[in-house]
């Protein structure tokens, strides 16, 4: 057997603002079952949602939400840090709720560290291999001036280029409510960063990357790996449909999920893509 499905060696909690509602939140990630896969429980074990493309609400542009897959009980929206961290760091199967923490995943990454990993056992008591999907043809999907492509390859690869966004077109709308320079960038077209330094020169697009790697673990399927061993193409831009005076705040690198391209196009993929890749039982579960 290859490498088995993994899950938290222990309980481990944090707390933080949710980005969207501005209201104070705790989460608990606590192991769970080989096969089981990353889920979240709500208001008791009845209201449990799996972190999995038919429970992505499609229309969901600002962040990723998901919902039952039958349009019943309650939503989680802006779950993709804390999903980008457990996909690459090799969590595989776990029960979790969400706040935002400081608008990245490191404190995700060093939580997960904090505890450490194990191998995840089935209901049976047997350990279960992870299997990775691959690609085995391009598979592209465009919408407007923004396109996320899959190629073929032996191993996992990003290229992601992103065009700056408006941050008053979210708060427009009432939404990002826990937004502020302790867990965003914010940038201004004739003062530069607001609130340097940046963690990395090009922090923005690998933030990018972090929603990427968040959104693509929806591909997960009972415990298995979620991102695809494949080359993995995306550019995003936000068509500049109002105007705005030079002065304004446009572009918060930690918030940059917006209207016309982001969470909704990576999910569209997501759909697009289920029907091209296979879960090959002979290749072994790649990495981030």
């Amino acid at each position: 057997m290859g490498r088995p499905q993994q899950t938290l060696a222990a309980a481990v909690s944090r707390s933080g603002v949710g980005l969207h509602s501005g209201a104070c939140s705790t989460a608990t990630l606590l192991p769970a079952r080989a096969g089981d896969g990353r889920y979240f429980v709500l208001e008791g074990d009845d209201a449990m949602v799996a972190a999995e493309v038919g429970n992505v609400e499609p229309r969901s542009h600002l962040c990723t939400t998901l919902r039952r897959g039958d349009g019943g009980g309650p939503r989680v929206r802006t779950v993709e840090h804390l999903l980008s961290a457990m996909e690459a760091l090799g969590v595989d199967n776990c029960r979790i709720e969400i706040p935002l923490l400081d608008g990245s995943a490191q404190e995700w990454v060093e939580a997960i560290q904090s505890t450490g990993l194990c191998a995840a056992e089935h209901t049976s008591g047997q350990k279960l291999e992870k299997l990775a999907p691959e690609i085995l043809d391009p598979v592209y999907l465009r919408r407007d001036d923004s396109f996320v492509a899959a190629f073929p390859s032996s191993q996992i690869q990003i290229t992601y280029g992103i065009d700056f966004s408006e941050v008053e077109k979210m708060r427009g709308v009432g939404l990002i409510k826990g937004g502020s320079l302790e867990n965003a960038m914010v940038c201004s077209m004739t003062d530069g960063w607001l609130n340097p330094p940046l963690r990395f020169e090009d922090e923005p697009c690998r933030h990018k990357i972090l929603d990427l790697i968040g959104d693509f673990s929806f591909l997960a399927q009972n415990g298995n790996q979620g991102f695809p061993i494949a080359h993995i193409v995306a550019y995003k831009y936000l068509l500049d449909d109002f105007s705005f005076d030079k002065k304004t705040l446009i572009s918060i690198s930690g918030l940059s999920n917006m209207m016309e391209a982001g969470h909704s196009l990576h999910t569209d993929f997501l759909r697009h893509l289920l029907e091209k890749f296979t879960v090959d039982e002979e290749k072994p579960a790649g990495q981030c």
